[in-house]
């Protein structure tokens, strides 16, 4: 049984600490919160502390809180030599305080607090700094998901990169898309089902193969159309952005 320490109380945290409450593998000893109020709807009162002197001794400790408090946390952890990982997409292993042994486990996801996932499908990335640290990474990340993967810094930069992409860039593009329905009295629904299958799509297209619509087409006639038709100059301008990367895609630059 691998003992786990989780400190944070932020989305990734409250996933964690629900995800590994059901591991047969893993026992959460403690979470660390500066809020002890935060965390008090899913662990029991005295396993919640506020103050790093009264962290207890953990085979594990998964810092889980914002990418520029990393370095600080983990110098103020009151302990040496102990196996101590980060959750961040984009953060270097190398931030973390040299006192103790590095990792990161990071959980390739989009986290709100009132929504439930699957960890079981989740992708975990991981890293260490040797092998025997790299089994309790692997064997706590097994307990809890069905993908798990050794992911260097390097490649966990570009993996962030790429997710901001298809998650962060492409909800804003639905919010847009909300938008315009809005603005023309059009329910957002009708457009939930194309949503959908343009997401389904990709699981046995390449995105290359996927792509449809007037930029594709180098329908000139189409996309002037929409351009006259859009009004906000922001959504114009990310409009023909996006129309010339798609009519771009596979030539040489």
């Amino acid at each position: 049984m691998i003992q786990l320490t989780i400190i944070g109380s932020g989305n990734v945290a409250q996933h964690l600490i629900k995800a590994f409450s059901t591991s047969s593998l893993v026992e959460i000893v403690q979470a660390f919160s500066r809020k002890k109020e935060a965390l008090i709807h899913l662990l029991e009162p005295e396993k919640i502390v506020t103050e790093f002197s009264a962290l207890k001794k953990s085979d594990l400790y998964i810092i889980s809180v914002s990418d520029n408090a990393i370095p600080e946390v983990s110098s103020q952890l009151p302990f040496e030599n102990q196996l101590v990982v980060h959750t961040s997409g984009t953060t270097s292993i190398d931030v973390l305080d040299s006192k103790n042994r590095k990792g990161v486990f990071y959980p390739l996801q989009t986290f709100s607090k009132n929504k439930a996932v699957d960890f079981s499908v989740i992708p975990i990335c991981l890293e260490s700094e040797n092998e025997e640290d790299y089994e309790i990474l692997e064997t706590a990340a097994k307990s809890i998901s069905n993908a798990v993967f050794s992911i260097s810094s390097e490649q966990r930069k570009a993996l962030h990169v790429a997710a901001v992409f298809v998650n962060n860039f492409t909800n804003h593009l639905y919010q847009i898309g909300q938008e315009i329905c809005e603005e023309h009295q059009v329910p957002f629904e009708v457009l939930r089902p194309l949503i959908q299958e343009t997401a389904e799509k990709i699981k046995t297209l390449d995105p290359v193969d996927a792509q449809t619509g007037p930029a594709k087409r180098h329908d000139s006639v189409t996309t002037n159309a929409h351009l006259d038709f859009i009004t906000n100059e922001n959504q114009k301008n990310i409009y023909k952005i996006l129309t010339q990367s798609i009519q771009d895609n596979g030539k040489k630059l």
